[in-house]
């Protein structure tokens, strides 16, 4: 089943707004097709389990972009020599 099929038009319009806002919480990359899949990935899950707020959304998308900024930090990638 689509995405597009399993929420309602509310629900995909505040996927796609916390979307855009959590690639803009990254420096660059944003546009690479791997962080917003991963990011997309985390705002499909946090409303598949029910929080389909822009708010929740946002939050979900945010703490995405986040890890992808951690696993790309200097600090981690010494670290992970």
């Amino acid at each position: 089943m689509m995405i597009a099929e399993s929420f309602d038009p509310r629900t995909l319009a505040n996927m796609e707004i916390a979307l855009e806002r959590a690639c803009n919480v990254l420096a660059l990359g944003s546009e690479q097709h791997d962080a917003r899949r991963h990011i997309a990935s985390r705002i499909v899950e946090c409303a598949e389990s029910g929080d389909r707020t822009l708010r929740g959304l946002t939050e979900a998308g945010r703490a995405a972009a986040n890890e992808l900024t951690l696993l790309q930090s200097p600090e981690v990638l010494q670290s992970a020599e």
